[in-house]
């Protein structure tokens, strides 16, 4: 590695978190690195070729914008004042960024090693200008990699780069549109509706028409009409055993046409036809974030969480960049060494050792190409003992998807058997899987054989069964997080460094919850509002064009402050409608809000149940808006989201609730403690309670032990 042509070059490394700083001196120093802290920041020391060199990482974004202070208050300052204010960029740690300039006083060059995206560029140069001001002669580079690996990191330093202004400049263009449209939003809003302090509203550009996909699902779900229909099914017996078949027509909409029918069938019945045929299916295309996240929801691994598990897996040197929007794997990318590394892997090893035995790897290619990071793939073999839990379950499935874009085509064999039974025609289809080829390494969403007795042409079978059973049609489903995700991809709201954290302030915020995912009624609130009164930012045109205009300053086709100015246009147009009907937006949120705090029917008075916080001890309770005509009360959890399931419990009549709290499982209960229902919480919780005081007691009798041969034990000698 050398930075220019002078020697014992004293230099300084630059990453972007505490862990890459360690782990690109661990590989740069071969292991002898020594680790120091100065100003409270952690250093780490080693050396290359004789060279000294200093690993700092950063704690993300260094600088952070924001309005002057007299833009602070927000009862003084209108809200349509801040979107032409001035942005600053204040230091977020200063005893971080003091300590890297007085690092880079002391060095002769400087390495920036963050993350090459928009975001690693901008903390990037926010920390070289930083250097500038203090060493303005440094040498300062750029370390482009997409793995924390010896081969990876040895050659981003053997080729060094430059820091991408243009890129850097579209990060700031992202920060300073975020910040103007979301301070502007947030703050008209919440004032609007009177919700103030930790209650405050938060809107944003890509928050908003996100959360309308959400609402715009529910009210298709709302109006859907339900039609009833009926199928006709029969349970048969041929020589290779019983199978069942239904009938050609799949919906009846008449139950006497299909009643009739039935009284007309015989009891056996002619095989019409049997037509099989042999098809593949290819394997799935690499993995790039969106579908990465959305194969992660599909395991039950929310697209926060996976994001959260990722990042350290790739910190651990065990995965690739995790922010990619590339489904093409480079032919620089040397599959065979990634194969081979794989063979220690635990569970995967023998098939990664199987796929490396071809003579020739042929990977799938996705549609999108693009040339900053690879696919994202594994880097490192990891065992069960190193990775556990949530965070093995995402390494494996990296594993596993890499595997399977280099395996074979899946060949099945698909079967379809027609019956006539007194000139009615039934079929049944069924697939049996001839060659596994690349599921026998992506085992997800893997269907079961569905085979299929041998039968003939002409064939009499019996009919031992026929039965009509009465179905309704189903509205539209509802997102999963992970088809959320992906619809977002596909309308161009966000980025794939983004799409995660605006679902889960979606979550936060309590504007929706569960999974599938349901909005609350401030949720619908604020998404009905918004769209009547601005509908321009609850719809993903104004958001796309805006990001696609940020992808341009990459390019140099526009400047970041043209981007930004226009940016600026577009929000005043959103704000004169909204503020020539504050009074209705206001009046609307906070309908809502009232909404979302009803419960249920009180089944005294059936007057309103209201959630309710007490003034004194702050604590909420359900109490009857009756009061004080109706006294009725239910005690609630403190903690979580309380969110009406619109439904009454069977064994006391009480509304049903969720209760949501972050990091546990949601938990659906009636409103009544004294509810049969409860007799074995209240079992296990009594149980608790005696368990801990027998602990208690026994405690108490062990310490006045102790304390007794203390004091007497002396004294008997």
């Amino acid at each position: 590695m050398r930075i220019d042509s002078r020697s014992n070059l004293r230099t300084l490394v630059v990453s972007e978190k505490k862990n890459a700083a360690q782990r690109i001196a661990q590989l740069l120093g071969d292991g002898k690195v020594e680790h120091k802290k100065a100003g409270g920041v952690d250093l780490f020391l080693f050396s290359v070729n004789g060279d000294e060199m200093v690993s700092l990482g950063l704690r993300g974004h260094i600088l952070k914008v924001d309005f002057p202070s007299e833009f602070s208050n927000w009862q003084e300052v209108e809200p349509i004042q801040l979107i032409d204010a001035k942005i600053l960029k204040i230091p977020t740690q200063k005893n971080l960024v003091n300590e890297l300039k007085r690092q880079a006083k002391k060095v002769d060059a400087i390495i920036i090693a963050t993350d090459y995206d928009r975001e690693g560029e901008l903390i990037g140069s926010d920390a070289a200008n930083e250097i500038r001001t203090v060493n303005p002669t440094a040498t300062i580079k750029r370390a482009k990699f997409s793995a924390l690996t010896k081969t990876e990191i040895s050659d981003a330093f053997d080729n060094l780069d430059i820091i991408s202004e243009n890129l850097a400049q579209a990060g700031e263009a992202r920060q300073d549109i975020d910040l103007i449209w979301g301070a502007t939003l947030t703050r008209f809003l919440s004032l609007s509706s009177t919700r103030l302090g930790s209650q405050f509203l938060s809107v944003g550009r890509v928050q908003s028409p996100t959360l309308s996909l959400v609402v715009d699902r529910e009210r298709e779900r709302t109006v859907f009409v339900v039609e009833t229909y009926w199928q006709l099914k029969g349970t048969f017996d041929g020589s290779g055993g019983r199978f069942e078949a239904g009938h050609k027509t799949e919906r009846f909409t008449s139950k006497k046409e299909v009643d009739d029918m039935v009284k007309r069938l015989g009891k056996q019945g002619t095989v019409s036809q049997v037509k099989k045929s042999a098809k593949s299916t290819s394997p799935p295309s690499p993995f790039n974030t969106t579908s990465f996240l959305a194969a992660a929801a599909g395991i039950g691994v929310s697209p926060a969480n996976a994001m959260r598990i990722a990042e350290g897996l790739y910190m651990r040197g065990l995965i690739s960049y995790p922010r990619v929007d590339n489904t093409v794997y480079p032919p620089s990318l040397d599959l065979r060494g990634i194969l081979e590394r794989l063979r220690a892997a635990e569970e995967v090893g023998p098939l990664a050792a199987k796929i490396n035995s071809q003579s020739k790897l042929v990977p799938t290619r996705g549609k999108k190409q693009a040339t900053d990071h690879p696919p994202i793939h594994p880097t490192g073999a990891a065992t069960t003992e190193t990775v556990s839990g949530k965070d093995w379950k995402i390494y494996e499935l990296v594993v596993r998807r890499f595997l399977a874009t280099l395996a074979p085509k899946a060949k099945m064999e698909s079967m379809r058997i027609d019956i006539d039974v007194s000139g009615e025609p039934f079929f049944v289809r069924g697939s049996r899987i001839v060659e596994q080829g690349w599921l026998e390494y992506y085992r997800y969403g893997r269907k079961k054989d569905d085979i299929l007795p041998d039968l003939t042409e002409g064939q009499t079978v019996d009919v031992l069964e026929t039965v009509v059973e009465e179905k309704q049609t189903l509205p539209p489903p509802r997102y999963s997080q992970g088809a959320l995700i992906q619809k977002m991809e596909e309308l161009g709201l966000g980025t794939k460094a983004t799409r995660h954290n605006i679902i889960q302030n979606l979550y936060e915020r309590s504007y929706m919850h569960s999974d599938p995912i349901v909005p609350t009624k401030l949720g619908i609130a604020v998404s009905d509002s918004l769209r009547k009164h601005a509908p321009a930012i609850s719809s993903p045109d104004m958001t796309a064009e805006l990001e696609s205009n940020i992808d341009n300053i990459v390019s140099g086709r526009i400047t970041r402050e043209k981007v930004v100015e226009k940016s600026r246009c577009l929000l005043s147009e959103v704000m004169e409608s909204l503020v020539a009907n504050k009074e209705a937006v206001g009046s609307e949120i906070r309908g809502g809000i009232a909404e979302g705090k009803t419960v249920g029917q009180c089944p005294e008075c059936d007057a309103e149940l209201r959630i309710i916080r007490a003034k004194k001890s702050k604590k909420r309770f359900v109490g009857c808006s009756g009061y004080p005509d109706c006294s009725r009360s239910y005690p609630l959890p403190q903690f979580g989201d309380v969110m009406p399931l619109g439904t009454v419990c069977e064994h006391c009549g009480s509304p049903n609730i969720k209760v949501i709290t972050k990091g546990k499982r949601p938990w659906e209960l009636c409103l009544d403690p004294d509810c049969s229902t409860k007799e074995e919480y209240r079992k296990k919780r009594k149980a608790t309670k005696a368990t801990k005081a027998t602990k208690t007691t026994k405690a108490a009798k062990t310490t006045k032990a102790a304390k007794t041969t203390k004091t007497t034990g002396p004294a008997e000698k």
